[in-house]
């Protein structure tokens, strides 16, 4: 069933990428096996998936330490108590939110490993309940995270409301997008190219508004379990 979902979600990522004049190899799928078992994770690997999204750290470990090879995202709101865990065992982190997290993780990022890929999770329509900075104070973190030599920041980060249809969704992906070339043209940052956003009810609306990372956990691996992080 795995390997089948996944080449559905490709199929339809490919599609998107048509519709819209994009070269499908432009789009990255982030399967998130967030509650799902080892076991998950090892027949989406045999069926070429490579990047796995997580934010439950004490469930994602025992996962990183048997599949190694595959690449690590954490997706979940970052508390400080664990930046040392995910700074030593992830390779992306897709919620970067704060100066202070950006400097636990730089300082925790073990000695001989490759620089930890950042995305800034941005906030736009101030929603309470949702992690991110504020688009007006985008720039002071931008310059706080590009001064952490074990950091690279790559993109951004959004989820739009719940409450969103499509059509709004589109703006509010268009609006991450604005923001993403606007640090761009502000900053001397060659990696600073992703963006993270859309999810598969929504992936083809992100892409048509320049998503390079999408993020897919129930289409592939089926219905999650709820799990609290200890």
């Amino acid at each position: 069933m795995i390997p089948e979902n996944l080449s559905a979600i490709r199929a339809r990522i490919q599609q998107a990428c048509l519709q819209t004049g994009r070269a499908p190899e432009t789009v990255h799928l982030l399967a998130v096996s967030k509650t799902k078992p080892a076991s998950a994770v090892a027949a989406a690997l045999r069926a070429g998936q490579h990047d796995f999204g997580e934010n439950y750290l004490q469930d994602a470990l025992p996962k990183i330490a048997q599949h190694p090879a595959a690449t690590w995202h954490f997706i979940g709101q970052i508390q400080s108590n664990k930046t040392k865990d995910i700074a030593s065992h992830f390779d992306v982190v897709h919620g970067l939110a704060s100066e202070k997290v950006a400097r636990r993780l730089n300082d925790a990022r073990p000695i001989g490993r490759p620089p930890l890929k950042v995305f800034i999770q941005v906030n736009l329509v101030n929603e309470s309940a949702k992690n991110g900075v504020a688009p007006s104070a985008l720039p002071c973190l931008v310059t706080a995270v590009k001064d952490c030599q074990n950091l690279q920041i790559i993109g951004l980060m959004a989820m739009p409301p719940a409450t969103f249809d499509l059509a709004g969704r589109h703006r509010f992906f268009n609006e991450l997008a604005e923001l993403r070339n606007q640090i761009k043209d502000d900053f001397d940052l060659p990696y600073f190219q992703e963006l993270s956003m859309g999810m598969s009810d929504d992936l083809e609306t992100a892409i048509a508004c320049g998503a390079t990372w999408v993020r897919v956990g129930t289409a592939i691996f089926g219905a999650r379990q709820s799990q609290q992080e200890a």
